[in-house]
């Protein structure tokens, strides 16, 4: 990265999309390569005008803090599954598997969650065979959280037609047709993660509410809440903490991204904190990926003679069973044995 990339990079550059969402003339194009830029030196960025009610936001705001208002034996019988979807307790995750420090011993993180997908009905083919990632949810009761289960579903779509809005601009951005991301994000995977993080001062000295690490996903979305906590690491530069408008979304790639884009796109460190002393922080990140199956290999544009593909073509399946077992306890406990390695090749550093 040369100097001024360095400068440039210093700051997380706000995206607006007002222009985009009413398809004005080379709208698209300017996003692609600001996007461009800003995945090959930053990583991250803040959406405004973005289109998402923030009265949906609010609300789904309001239905996480709900949930985990509940008595933590109310919780428990959610406990998530192998498909990742329920209730993750407290202290009962570790970043285990991100591209930084996987080697360096970690403190479990200071956090709970409850996970959902996209909500298939229990007659769905997948469903009745226990397809991996395509599972029914599991809900609290609607006569204990009402409106909860329908807050949830309607915070996911709207994400994931923005995520969809989205696709174009990367498209372009990695010098690939408008339409190229269509079929890989028919039916795309999609979690929500509602977390809950208590004031750091309850917790262990030094303990995280999530450590430093890379998320998995192609795309994070996060909505900003009424609290910070969210701190990155960019090229080149000291920890900080982003400070976005309340209502923008703070938008991030993960591995697979870096790892379909042959590293030409960065998955970006952070990490998460609450030291809003005696204050609970509240999280609702959206993770947006390919369906199961899509084979992902090296993107026809990332790669060359002498830029050959570092991995070998890899399903959302295989990549998350491992993902998911290195981090979760509620999932190692179902499964078992942990998913062979998917694959940083031998002869690669992780940095790179």
């Amino acid at each position: 990265m040369n100097k001024l990339s360095q400068d440039r990079a210093a700051q997380i550059p706000i995206f607006d999309l007002n222009d985009y969402l009413l398809e004005k003339p080379h709208a698209q194009e300017k996003l692609a390569t600001k996007l461009r830029f800003t995945m090959e030196n930053v990583g991250f960025y803040i959406l405004v005008n973005h289109g998402i009610n923030i009265n949906l936001i609010a609300e789904t705001y309001k239905a996480a803090k709900q949930f985990h208002s509940q008595p933590l034996d109310a919780k428990m019988a959610l406990t998530g599954n192998e498909h990742n979807v329920g209730y993750m307790a407290l202290n009962s995750s570790v970043s285990r598997a991100s591209q930084i420090d996987i080697n360096a011993p970690k403190k479990p993180n200071f956090v709970e969650a409850f996970f959902a997908k996209r909500d298939l009905p229990l007659d769905h083919p997948d469903v009745l065979a226990n397809k991996l990632y395509r599972s029914a949810n599991v809900w609290p009761d609607e006569t204990v959280l009402p409106g909860f289960r329908s807050s949830v579903i309607a915070y996911c779509r709207a994400m994931e037609n923005l995520c969809n809005w989205m696709l174009p601009i990367y498209a372009i951005s990695l010098d690939l047709p408008p339409d190229f991301f269509k079929e890989p994000f028919t039916e795309a995977t999609y979690s929500c993660r509602m977390s809950h993080y208590p004031p750091a001062e309850l917790g262990e000295q030094d303990q995280f509410g999530i450590s430093a690490h890379t998320d998995s996903s192609f795309l994070t979305m996060l909505p900003q809440g009424d609290l910070p906590g969210l701190e990155v690491k960019l090229p080149n530069q000291s920890w900080q903490l982003i400070k976005a408008p309340k209502g923008s979304i703070v938008v991030n790639s993960g591995d697979m991204m870096r790892r379909w884009t042959n590293h030409r796109f960065l998955s970006t460190p952070h990490r998460a904190v609450n030291k809003n002393l005696g204050k609970d922080r509240y999280a609702i990140p959206f993770f947006f990926d390919t369906y199961v199956d899509y084979p992902m290999a090296c993107l026809p544009t990332c790669h060359g003679p002498n830029n050959p593909p570092r991995y070998k073509p890899i399903t959302y399946t295989d990549y998350m069973r491992w993902f998911s077992q290195k981090n979760y306890d509620h999932v190692r406990d179902k499964v078992g044995t942990i998913a062979p390695d998917p694959g940083i090749p031998k002869t690669q550093s992780v940095r790179d």
